[in-house]
């Protein structure tokens, strides 16, 4: 018998979690499960103790995902495709339960047959490799697998193809020769990603409380903003990593977003949630050397946040004064931890000033939509109809955050604390000129991140804000 005709007798089949799509789908269902029903914890024991294949199928039911939630791996399904072409029958052979395999078999059209656990079976390693030989015999069939589970039906098989192997798969394939598929592994450049750690320079307005009270040369205070900027940063990364957990099936369908990460399926749910669980905790030891004030703002960041992941989110316009009210709270935060007082004329001009940025970020959203009036915003309560809306009220707030520093400027506190304080009043048109630039581009469809993390990239919003500060500097100064 030819090579030709063999292979249309011997199938091959096609492992599921870490080879066919690069996540595990029993982690990512359950996780996600258990991140919004949080009280499904203790039923989760339960399934566990019942068996690993009623933990799937109870997870899949509650998960309830879709043939197209998942990051597929480009180069098996152009393997499996070939396979076909010429003329070998493709199995998908996996331990998933029964409806995430036919979810993915019906969304893919690409396999002649569909083997997954059962109630009483979980179809993985030493199960599959048995129910393979009974089916097509010993070395009867091809495999494409990536773990350590693999390597007893890799055993049993006629070729083994490894995919994106671990370190036992890999050992096993150099040991046989097996083709090998080496694709992207998990790196630290990938959690470094995960924990959006550029997303800490927002945190920088922790400090602003002590520069703009001048106490910037008490070491002290500098060491507390510090250990406060730091202990922020790790609970808001843990934040953003539930947030992307809770939203990867939107995510996945978002242009630019489904190239995250955990969206892609470069980390895996369980390198990424103990990574959530120790910035947790590196957070709160950091928290536990400043004064008990800061404990408070921090659990009411959390508070936030949280409820910003699961509801807020999904509120019209709740979800922007939400995020404008996160950034006070990272000022106020900054107060806090040093026992500085705050400033009222400082927090209006925070609210007014972030509500504009948290408005130019929707707006962004909604400009991307292919249907400008009636599409909804995935996850949100826009849509494409809003933009207008949404942009004149983001310039008014623009022009408020201006009139409120034009107000502070005036005001007795600053001829107090200022030698010069007619030197201030250019950061109205700097604050004006900064916004309403941002605004110009976002209208132009040339804005195409969050307007923060744009200030900071941007080399004319740098040049505005060290203008800015040079004047802040200057206005302290004594002639």
């Amino acid at each position: 018998m030819d090579a030709v005709s063999d292979n249309r007798h011997v199938p091959l089949c096609i492992d599921l979690d870490g080879t066919l799509v690069a996540t595990d789908t029993l982690w990512e269902g359950l996780v996600s499960v258990l991140i919004r029903r949080p009280w499904l914890i203790f039923a989760a024991v339960a399934w566990a103790l019942s068996g690993k294949a009623v933990l799937k199928r109870e997870v899949a039911a509650r998960y309830q995902s879709t043939g197209g939630d998942w990051p597929y791996r480009a180069e098996v399904i152009e393997r499996i495709k070939l396979a076909r072409e010429a003329g070998q029958p493709v199995w998908l052979v996996t331990g998933a339960a029964e409806s995430t395999a036919q979810a993915i078999a019906g969304h893919l059209g690409l396999f002649d047959r569909v083997l997954h656990s059962s109630d009483s079976e979980n179809l993985t390693s030493r199960r599959k490799r048995e129910r393979l030989i009974g089916l097509c015999g010993d070395g009867g069939f091809d495999y494409a697998g990536n773990s350590r589970d693999d390597i007893a039906v890799f055993d049993a098989a006629r070729r083994a193809i490894i995919v994106a192997p671990d370190t036992a798969a890999r050992r096993w394939g150099k040991q046989h020769d097996a083709e090998m598929l080496p694709l992207a592994r998990i790196s630290p450049l990938a959690i470094l990603k995960s924990i959006r750690v550029h997303q800490w320079l927002k945190n920088v307005l922790i400090a602003v409380p002590l520069v703009l009270n001048h106490e910037y040369a008490v070491a002290g205070l500098v060491l507390a903003v510090c250990a406060a900027f730091f202990s922020f940063s790790f609970l808001a990364s843990a934040v953003y990593i539930i947030n992307d957990i809770a939203d990867l099936a939107n995510d996945r369908q978002h242009p630019r977003k489904r190239l995250r990460p955990l969206a892609s399926g470069a980390v895996s749910i369980p390198v990424i949630s103990w990574a959530a669980i120790a910035l947790v905790m590196a957070s709160v030891g950091l928290a536990s050397l400043l004064p008990p004030q800061f404990w408070g703002v921090l659990a009411l960041y959390a508070m936030i946040t949280t409820a910003y992941t699961f509801v807020l989110k999904r509120k019209l316009l709740v979800d922007v004064f939400t995020l404008a009210g996160l950034y006070t709270v990272r000022i106020i935060a900054g107060a806090a931890a040093t026992g500085v007082e705050l400033s009222f004329w400082l927090l209006a001009f925070s609210i007014f000033f972030f509500l504009s940025l948290a408005l130019v970020k929707r707006f962004v959203e909604l400009d991307e939509l292919a249907d400008d009036n009636a599409t909804q915003l995935k996850g949100r309560s826009y849509v494409g109809g809003d933009k207008d809306m949404i942009a004149q009220a983001g310039v008014a707030s623009a022009f408020s955050a201006a009139m409120v520093l034009a107000l502070y400027v005036d005001s007795k506190e600053v001829a107090s604390m200022y030698p010069q304080p007619a030197l201030l009043w250019p950061l109205c048109p700097l604050i004006l000129y900064m916004l309403l630039r941002i605004w110009i581009l976002a209208r132009r469809s040339q804005m195409h991140e969050d307007p923060v993390v744009f200030i900071m990239r941007d080399w004319r919003s740098q040049i505005t804000t060290v203008a800015g500060a040079c004047l802040v500097i200057l206005a302290t100064w004594k002639m």
